[in-house]
């Protein structure tokens, strides 16, 4: 840890783990998603890991899931990029992928949120962007994060580089992290790698630090 200007600058994973400025954050763990991911199972396992530890630790677990608003609610940008998913060129030939309340849309039984964990909705690929985590993680003292989830290159990109800009300090879990597609994926720990300014650890080595954090 480094002392600055009245400042504690934590500058390694060990040092930023501590429940009172670190949360876990579980990234759209939705059966809609696990299952189209050919090592989903294995990311499942590799989350409730990370949750466990982090309930064990005392460190707040917050999940997020991806909604798709219904296709005649949806506007531009959204219709965009479900074309772009879908792959249709009319926009009457679109399908809501992820109503909210459907079945694929719910997060996977073993990482059903606690009584004391919390679930934000987004329509966004960052789980910054127009959701409240940015404030309930900063009303909460939280200025670090560890991620884990699906897809990799989808939406946690995304979202550790917008935490970057907000000023968090994210610690990626690879092995918690699953990818549709591994090329992309690994293009994504390369920019994030080269950016700078975040972390990384597996998935033994953050359960245990955050096991260690036990009461």
């Amino acid at each position: 840890m480094r002392d600055a200007f009245g400042l504690s600058i934590p500058q390694t994973v060990a040092e930023a783990c501590d429940p009172a400025r670190m949360a876990l954050l579980i990234y759209d763990m939705q059966v809609g998603i696990v299952r189209q991911i050919p090592e989903g199972q294995q990311i499942v396992r590799a989350c409730v890991r990370l949750r466990d530890a982090a309930r064990a630790g005392g460190f707040r677990v917050f999940y997020t899931r991806h909604m798709s608003l219904p296709v005649a609610a949806s506007g531009v940008a959204q219709l965009r990029t479900a074309m772009s998913w879908q792959r249709v060129d009319d926009p009457a030939d679109l399908r809501s992928s992820f109503p909210q309340g459907s079945p694929q849309f719910q997060l996977v039984p073993e990482l059903t949120p606690g009584p004391d964990e919390v679930v934000f909705d987004k329509i966004t690929m960052s789980a910054f962007a127009a959701t409240p985590l940015d404030f309930a993680l900063r009303d909460c003292g939280i200025d670090t994060y560890a991620v884990a989830g699906i897809a990799m290159e989808v939406g946690i990109e995304p979202t550790v580089r917008h935490s970057l800009d907000l000023g968090y300090l994210p610690v990626i879990v690879p092995d918690a992290c699953g990818a549709g597609h591994p090329e992309a994926a690994e293009r994504s720990y390369a920019t994030l790698e080269f950016t700078g300014g975040s972390l990384s650890a597996d998935t033994v080595t953050l359960s245990g630090l955050m096991s260690r954090c036990a009461p």
